[in-house]
C-alpha cells in the first residue's frame, strides 16, 4: 500500500461517525457553502464598488439597483437569422406554437416568463426569457423548445447570442456592398450577424461585399468556422493573425495593385470583461484594475490598426464588455488625439430607438491595483510608468477634449434594460490617418524613389526632445508608409508562384501555429472536369466557373468550393500574406460512380442557394406533400410522390436533382417560403440529401414534429443524416428491392457510403469539415457543448478567462 492510500485510509478512519461526502460532518460542507462539490462564489467586491463608485459611472440614486442587477443571473438571448427567407416562418412558429405553450406554466412553483422580443432589434427577431438550461432540461414541457433551440442553432435559423452582443453589427449599417473587416471575431456571434447583413436581399447569391474575420487564436478560428458555415455564404473569409498587426491586403483594380480598405470595421477589443459579472461570476472575486491597466495598451494598438485600414467615409465600431474608461474613453480619446482630426465619433442617438444607454464621460482617474488614484500623468511616479500609460488620462486641453465628443460614446448598464455591461463608439473616417498621408502617391513610384522615401524621417521634429507620450505615439504610428512600401514591393515579387494556387505563407515570413491548411486551389476555366458539370446541369453561361476552388493540388479533386469575386480576388493577390483558415462553401463533391451517370459530381446541400439560380436542368418541382413524404421516408418510390412529381422525374436519368418547393399564395396555411434541396434520381425513388437538422426544420415550418420514438416508422431522425455523404448506393436496384421489402433504407440509415465518404455532412453538422478543419470538431476543442450552449455563448465556450491575460470579448 502506498503513502497515499495510507493516508486516505487514516484520514477516514478519523471520520466522526455518520460523515458522509456532501454532509454535515466531514468538512462542514453544508455549512461551508458547497454545492455539488463546488464552493459558492459570493457576488461582492470592494474594491470594484469603490473604483466604480469614484467614478460615477451609475446615475446618482441607481447603485442599489446596479449592483442588484449584477447579482442576478443573465437573461437568455436568441436571434433569428434575419437573411434567410423564412425568418419570418420561424417567427411565426415560435410565436404561435412554442411561446404560447409557455403560458401559465409553472416549473417547481415558479412561472414561466414567456420570452419577450428586444425593443430595440429590428422586425422582432431578438428575444430575450428568463428560462435558464436547468429549467429547460428538467422541464418535461419545456423538452420540445429545449430541442427545437439546439436544432434550429445547429442549422443557423437560430443564433443564441447575448443582448448586448448584438448592438455593434447594428451601428456599423453594413449594405450588400461593404468590404468588412471583423478584427476579433471569434468565436463568431457578431460575425454572422455582419454576414446576415450582407445577404438581405436572398435573390443576389453573390453580394458584392465580403466578411474578412479574424482572430490571433487558432483554435477559436475553427469554432469561428463552425459558426461561419452554417450560414453557407461564399462571401465569408476566416483569417488567423494578431489584430494589432494583420497585414495590408492588396486587391487587383483593372490590373493594378491596390491596397484594400475596409467600408466597414468592426473592432471589438479582448477586455478585462467586468460588464459579464451576470454570466461569469469569477470576475467577482478576481477583478481588479491591473487588468484594464494590461490591456490598454493591446486595446489602443488594435484600433490603431482598424483606423489605418479603414477607408475615408468609413465606419469604424469599437466595443468592449468593460465598464472601465480606460479600456473605453481613455482608447478613443487616444486615437482621436493621434489621428489629428481623420477620425471623429458618430452621434448614433436615434439609430436604435428603445435603447436605453448612458453617455460617455470626459473625465475620469486611474486606480492601480493596491488603490492609490492618479488625475494625471505629470503626478505618476517614475516606477509606475511601466503599469500607468500618458494614453490612460483624459486630454488636458479642454477644448479638445470638447471636440472629441466622447459623450456620443455609449455605455449600457446592466439595471436599464435587464443585460450586461457594455460599452461601444462609432467612429467615422473623413481623411488618411497623419501617418498614412502619402499613401495614394507611393503606390505608383519606381523603387529607387520608393526606398528614398523610406529612409526620410516620418517625423519632422525627429531628433527633437519630445515627451514620452509623443515619443510613444511615434513608435504606434511611424510605421505606416514604410509597411505599405513593402506590401507594394512584396507584391511585385509574386509573379514566381504558381497561378490560381494560394497556398499558406511560407515559414519563414510568419510563424505558424495550429494545424498546417491545405491550399486553396482555383480550378482553371479550361479545366477537363468542368464541361460535364456544365452540360449534366446545364448550367448558365453567367455562372462564374472561375470562382470554383479546391483543397488539394495533387490526385482527384473530391470536394468543388465557391467563393464570390471578390474573394477571389483577395486570395489570388495575399496568398504570402495572410494565413487562411477557411472560405467558400461546398458546392458539389464527387461521386465515385457518378461517371455513369454522366457526371462525377452531386450537389452539396450546403451550397444549393447559392448555386441553384444557374442551374437549368434536373430541377423538380414538388409539392408540400411531397416534401413531407421525402424529408421523413429515406427512399420513397415514385408512387408515393404526386403524380406531377413522378411526371417530371421519369424522364430524368440517374444523378442529381435538385428538388423545389415554392409557395402557394392562395394557400395560406401552407409554408410560405422557398424550399430547395439536394437529392438523387435513382431507378425507381428518389432519395434527399439534406442534413438532419436542416430536415428537421422544414418539418417543424410544416407543423410537423418528427422524434426518436418514429424511428421504427423508417423516419429520418436527428442524428440520422444519411444523405449527407451517402453518394449514389453501387447497387441501386438492389437497394430499392430491400426498401420495397423493409419498406427503409436500413444501410443508408446506418451512416455514409464507404466509397463516397467525403461528402458526409454528419460531419458538418458536427461541427467539423473534414477538408478544411483537419479533423478538429471545433465544439471539442473549444470545450463548447453544442446541446447546451446553443451557439456557443462567446465567453463560457471559448473556455476563455475574462479577468485573465486572454480575456472574453
Amino acid at each position: 500500500m502506498g503513502r497515499r492510500s495510507r493516508a486516505r485510509r487514516l484520514q477516514q478512519q478519523q471520520r466522526p461517525e455518520g460523515a458522509e461526502d456532501g454532509a454535515e460532518g466531514g468538512g462542514k460542507r453544508g455549512e461551508a457553502g458547497w454545492e455539488g462539490g463546488y464552493p459558492e462564489i459570493v457576488k461582492e467586491n470592494k474594491l470594484f464598488e469603490h473604483y466604480y463608485q469614484e467614478l460615477k459611472i451609475v446615475p446618482e440614486g441607481e447603485w442599489d439597483q446596479f449592483m442588484g442587477a449584477l447579482r442576478e443571473p443573465l437573461p437568455a438571448t436568441l436571434r433569428i437569422t434575419g437573411y434567410k427567407s423564412h425568418a419570418k416562418e420561424i417567427l411565426h412558429c415560435l410565436k404561435n406554437k412554442y411561446f404560447k405553450e409557455l403560458e401559465d406554466l409553472e416549473v417547481d412553483g415558479q412561472k414561466v416568463e414567456v420570452p419577450q422580443p428586444l425593443s430595440w432589434y429590428p422586425e422582432e427577431l431578438a428575444w430575450h426569457t428568463n428560462l435558464s438550461r436547468k429549467i429547460l432540461r428538467k422541464s418535461p414541457q419545456l423538452e420540445k423548445f429545449h430541442q427545437f433551440l439546439v436544432s434550429e442553432t445547429e442549422s443557423g435559423n437560430i443564433s443564441r447570442q447575448e443582448a448586448v452582443s448584438m448592438i455593434p453589427p447594428l451601428l456599423l449599417n453594413v449594405q450588400p456592398h461593404h468590404k468588412i473587416l471583423d478584427m476579433c471575431a471569434a468565436p463568431g456571434s457578431k460575425t454572422t450577424q455582419l454576414i446576415e447583413m450582407l445577404h438581405a436581399d436572398m435573390n443576389v447569391p453573390f453580394p458584392e461585399g465580403f466578411v474578412i474575420a479574424n482572430d490571433v487564436d487558432n483554435k477559436r478560428c475553427y469554432l469561428l468556422v463552425h459558426q461561419a458555415k452554417r450560414l453557407s455564404s461564399p462571401c465569408i473569409m476566416v483569417v488567423n493573425h494578431d489584430a494589432s498587426s494583420i497585414p495590408r491586403l492588396l486587391i487587383d483594380v483593372d490590373g493594378r495593385k491596390e491596397i484594400l480598405f475596409y467600408d466597414r470595421i468592426l473592432c471589438d477589443v479582448p477586455c478585462s470583461g467586468d460588464g459579464t459579472m451576470r454570466k461569469n461570476i469569477d470576475v467577482w472575486k478576481k477583478w481588479t484594475t491591473l487588468n484594464s491597466l494590461q490591456l490598454h495598451g493591446l486595446q489602443l494598438r488594435i484600433a490603431t490598426r482598424g483606423a489605418e485600414q479603414l477607408a475615408e467615409g468609413g465606419r469604424m465600431v469599437y466595443s468592449t464588455c468593460s465598464l472601465n474608461p480606460i479600456e473605453d474613453e481613455a482608447v478613443i480619446a487616444s486615437l482621436l488625439e493621434k489621428s489629428e482630426g481623420a477620425l471623429e465619433l458618430a452621434d448614433v442617438y436615434s439609430e436604435l430607438p428603445g435603447l436605453k444607454w448612458m453617455p460617455g464621460i470626459t473625465q475620469w482617474k486611474v486606480m492601480t491595483k493596491d488603490g492609490q488614484w492618479f488625475t494625471d500623468w505629470d503626478d505618476v511616479p517614475h516606477s509606475r510608468h511601466t503599469q500607468i500609460r500618458p494614453t490612460m488620462f483624459p486630454p488636458k486641453d479642454p477644448e479638445k477634449l470638447q471636440a472629441m465628443h466622447l459623450e456620443r460614446c455609449l455605455r449600457i448598464l446592466p439595471h436599464h434594460q435587464n443585460t450586461g455591461g457594455f460599452f461601444v463608439a462609432v467612429l467615422v473616417k473623413k481623411s488618411s490617418m497623419p501617418w498614412n498621408k502619402r499613401q495614394q502617391k507611393l503606390q505608383g513610384k519606381s523603387a529607387a524613389s520608393r526606398e528614398t522615401t523610406q529612409l526620410s524621417p516620418a517625423d519632422p521634429t525627429e531628433g527633437k526632445p519630445a515627451d514620452l507620450a509623443k515619443l510613444e505615439s511615434q513608435s504606434v504610428t511611424g510605421t505606416g508608409d514604410t509597411e505599405i512600401i513593402q506590401t507594394t514591393e512584396n507584391s511585385e515579387n509574386n509573379g514566381n508562384k504558381k497561378d490560381g494556387v494560394c497556398g499558406p505563407p511560407p515559414s519563414k515570413k510568419m510563424k505558424l501555429f495550429g494545424f498546417k491548411e491545405d491550399p486553396f486551389v482555383f480550378i482553371p476555366e479550361d479545366d477537363p472536369l468542368l464541361p460535364p458539370i456544365e452540360k449534366f446541369y446545364a448550367l448558365d453561361p453567367s455562372f462564374p466557373k472561375m470562382n470554383l476552388l479546391t483543397r488539394t493540388t495533387e490526385g482527384k479533386k473530391r470536394q468543388l468550393y465557391m467563393v464570390s469575386k471578390e474573394l477571389r480576388n483577395v486570395l489570388l493577390n495575399n496568398s504570402e500574406r495572410m494565413k487562411v483558415i477557411n472560405t467558400g462553401i461546398k458546392v458539389w463533391c464527387r461521386n465515385n460512380s457518378g461517371e455513369e451517370f454522366g457526371c462525377a459530381f452531386r450537389l452539396a446541400q450546403e451550397g444549393i442557394y447559392t448555386l441553384y439560380p444557374f442551374i437549368n436542368s434536373r430541377i423538380i418541382t414538388v409539392s408540400m406533400e411531397d416534401v413531407k413524404t421525402l424529408l421523413t421516408q429515406e427512399n420513397p418510390f415514385f408512387k408515393r410522390l404526386s403524380c406531377d412529381t413522378y411526371s417530371q422525374a421519369k424522364d430524368l436519368a440517374k444523378g442529381s436533382i435538385v428538388l423545389k418547393y415554392e409557395p402557394d399564395s392562395a394557400n395560406p396555411d401552407a409554408l410560405q417560403c422557398p424550399i430547395v434541396m439536394c437529392g438523387w434520381r435513382g431507378k425507381a425513388s428518389i432519395r434527399t440529401f439534406v442534413p438532419k437538422n436542416e430536415r428537421l426544420h422544414y418539418l417543424r415550418m410544416m407543423g410537423l414534429e418528427v422524434s426518436a420514438e418514429k424511428k421504427s416508422e423508417g423516419a429520418v431522425l436527428a442524428g440520422e443524416e444519411s444523405a449527407g455523404g451517402a453518394g449514389q448506393p453501387e447497387d441501386q436496384a438492389s437497394e430499392e428491392r430491400r426498401a420495397e421489402e423493409d419498406g427503409c433504407d436500413c444501410n443508408a440509415a446506418a451512416g455514409c457510403h464507404p466509397d463516397t465518404d467525403a461528402g458526409c455532412n454528419s460531419n458538418a453538422a458536427a461541427g467539423s469539415d473534414p477538408d478544411t478543419d483537419a479533423g478538429c470538431d471545433s465544439n471539442v476543442a473549444t470545450g463548447c457543448d453544442p446541446e447546451t450552449d446553443a451557439g456557443c455563448d462567446s465567453n463560457v465556450a471559448a473556455g476563455c478567462d475574462p479577468a485573465g491575460a486572454e480575456p472574453a470579448r
